[in-house]
């Protein structure tokens, strides 16, 4: 598939499948999302948002009590790609 094939990324974008903010086509495509965060690329990120610069990442090995990860947001320049 080609980079003019594939859908645009969204400006907020949520791996959860519960979130408002998941966008189940996006992550069908052939290809993975890469995501620059203050200049490094990050493989943990959750949750983006371009507009407001901020991503949300997991707190270490915590979990609430629904087995989920606790996600601290982390403020900074974000640009996403495909790779």
């Amino acid at each position: 598939m080609t980079d003019s094939a594939k859908l645009p990324l969204p400006d907020r974008l949520a791996v959860d499948p519960r979130s408002p903010h998941h966008v189940a086509a996006v992550f069908q495509q052939e290809g993975d999302i890469g995501i620059r965060f203050n200049g490094r690329e990050r493989f943990d990120v959750e949750e983006y948002c371009i507009s407001e610069g901020w991503i949300k990442v997991p707190a270490g090995k915590t979990v609430d009590r629904r087995g989920r990860p606790l996600l601290i947001t982390l403020k900074g320049s974000v640009e996403v790609f495909y790779k």
